[in-house]
């Protein structure tokens, strides 16, 4: 153990700075740590940011505390890897997301006005689309992550399909409450079940033939 590595055995209180410097040890140090790869924690990183979820669900802000730290730790593992092929730093994603919640807040980093959640969310998504060469509702369909879970990856299209003149909403028939809405996507769960398909797998793929497909 070098020197350097024995300062952080009894630290008072630990830092971002001392997380970084933690993460740059362990990938040295550590055969585990050494051997892993973007894709090899990917699964990791999913499953830390449900915990959080879990905690916000749980009303528990000791677990939520936890938890975040567990995503910063993920965060802050993608980024080692990333300055050891010379890609991009930990610094490089702070600068990054800073200057994009200063760009995407006008009304507050400059003149815009914007006195309503409905204002801000809409120049949010003009300005998105302006910095991303989006001209398209083809183009924000596309930019859809196809990691997500396939039903939030599908509502999340037909939210932005909807701002389509070509596309409205499936309109309901009767009434129906949020109760009756799960009942009714348990019911094609238990049909794609008893059909032998795999539900999440189907809606992916109709997913995408849907943005394929939209003009």
């Amino acid at each position: 153990m070098t020197d350097k590595a024995r300062e952080y055995l009894n630290k008072e209180r630990y830092t971002v700075d001392d997380l970084l410097e933690i993460m740059k040890f362990l990938r040295i140090g550590c055969p585990w740590d050494r051997e892993q790869t973007h894709e090899t924690i990917r699964q990791c990183f999913i499953e830390e940011v449900y915990e959080v979820c879990d905690a916000i669900d749980k009303k528990d802000p000791e677990l939520m505390c936890e938890e975040l730290g567990d995503v910063l730790l993920q965060v802050v593992f993608h980024a080692q890897m990333a300055e050891e092929k010379g890609e991009f730093t930990f610094s490089d994603s702070v600068d990054g997301i800073c200057r994009k919640l200063v760009l995407r807040h006008p009304h507050v980093f400059g003149e815009t006005e914007a006195d309503t959640v409905g204002k801000v969310l809409n120049n949010w998504d003009k300005i998105k689309q302006d910095s991303k060469g989006q001209k398209t509702v083809k183009d924000t369909l596309v930019d859809v992550p196809m990691a997500l879970p396939a039903l939030m990856r599908a509502q999340k299209i037909a939210k932005r399909a909807s701002k389509g003149s070509c596309y409205e909403l499936e309109k309901c028939e009767k009434p129906m409450d949020k109760r009756m809405l799960g009942e009714e996507l348990f019911k094609l769960c238990s049909k794609a079940q008893s059909l032998g398909f795999d539900a999440e797998e189907a809606l992916y793929e109709y997913c995408s033939s849907f943005i394929e497909d939209f003009q």
